[in-house]
């Protein structure tokens, strides 16, 4: 059964992060830091998709819609200042596979490695030179892209993912971003 009203306000809760980001972004105010703005909107949208899932369960398409189902995943995406919410989302996903977007189910996971230093399975999150974060098997980066429906790597791009040990940025290159993880709870 599809429950409209939580359909529309997910997308509507989508569409108010990212045309905040989108502001800041243009106001050059997105680097140094997780700003309080988006902060308060990813931790409001995080509470009422919370409230969401305990009466629905998690969105699904076939409860939402593929528009809110998406909707849905950008929010948990971006709830990271609460990682035990994003970790809890991530079974959810896992358990709903089939009724979802499974790349979501890839970025989110990726994404929860990444913040606690771990190697990602899919390929999907960037160091901050812009490359791919390091990955737990490259030799099969490509078929576990493709069982979620991510475009294949070329050689080359694979050859060019740093080793985990190889892992520039997460604790000595960025002191703030470590004290931030561990006041999380990331690490």
């Amino acid at each position: 059964m599809k429950h409209l009203p939580f359909e529309k306000e997910l997308i509507e809760l989508a569409d108010k992060d990212l045309s905040v980001r989108e502001k800041l972004l243009k106001a050059g105010e997105l680097s140094g830091g997780y700003h309080p703005e988006m902060e308060s909107i990813h931790r409001a949208n995080a509470q009422r998709l919370r409230e969401i899932i305990s009466e629905i369960g998690y969105p699904t398409i076939s409860k939402v819609g593929e528009k809110a189902s998406n909707a849905a995943w950008l929010i948990i995406q971006h709830a990271i200042g609460e990682p035990e919410f994003m970790k809890k989302c991530c079974i959810m996903m896992e358990e709903s596979v089939g009724d979802i977007n499974p790349a979501n189910k890839a970025y989110l996971y990726d994404r929860i490695q990444v913040f606690q230093s771990k190697p990602q399975k899919y390929g999907t999150q960037l160091t901050a030179e812009r490359t791919i974060y390091p990955v737990e098997n490259k030799d099969n980066l490509n078929e576990e892209r493709s069982k979620v429906d991510l475009p294949l790597l070329s050689k080359e791009e694979i050859n060019n993912i740093p080793e985990p040990e190889e892992i520039p940025e997460i604790d000595q290159k960025d002191p703030e971003y470590t004290v931030w993880r561990k006041k999380t709870g990331w690490i």
